[in-house]
């Protein structure tokens, strides 16, 4: 039953992972475009579907449509997305210039990855929250012990306190990697 509910507190923590990774750090970094959707054939479809995106070096993104009459629609999307990026449209594909962070840009996005891990966290604790309610719901119908039910309760407090610690670890290298100029 506990691997159960770690497997989702680890889940919890890759999807706090690819959220810290959506956050830009001065260095051209593709998945910033992660979270990007384009509205294509009326359909919201993620941008990686729809091009491929490359570094070429550390300030600019490519995009490059594998449908060249999605480039309007694509530039739209970077337009309207909450990246914080130009997007230069050459006819086949799309640029982005990564401009060096401003020091306020560098701590507004040390706080957008403090709310990240603080979401993290909330669901890591719903986890536990329903690994407490199943443990105590076996108790109330006597298929475990109340020995065994503080046992394992203690076993899920240890396990969230880890996981909790997990994301907190990758807080601050996140936050170091923001800071880094």
């Amino acid at each position: 039953m506990l691997a159960e509910f770690e497997d989702r507190m680890q889940k919890a923590i890759e999807a706090t992972q690819r959220s810290f990774n959506t956050i830009r750090t001065g260095r051209a970094n593709a998945s910033i475009l992660d979270r990007v959707t384009v509205e294509y054939y009326n359909t919201p479809t993620p941008l990686k579907s729809l091009a491929s995106i490359s570094v070429p070096d550390a300030s600019t993104i490519t995009v490059q449509p594998f449908d060249p009459s999605s480039l309007t629609l694509i530039e739209k999307a970077i337009s309207l997305s909450d990246i914080g990026l130009t997007p230069n449209n050459d006819g086949k594909l799309i640029r982005l210039n990564v401009p060096p962070l401003t020091s306020e840009r560098r701590q507004e996005f040390v706080k957008l990855a403090a709310k990240y891990a603080e979401e993290g966290k909330v669901s890591i604790r719903n986890v536990r929250r329903d690994a407490i309610d199943e443990v105590r719901k076996q108790e109330k119908s006597s298929e475990i012990s109340e020995d065994e039910s503080r046992d394992l309760q203690d076993d899920i407090q240890k396990m969230t306190d880890k996981y909790t610690a997990k994301v907190d670890k990758l807080l601050v290298e996140k936050e170091k990697d923001i800071k880094t100029v």
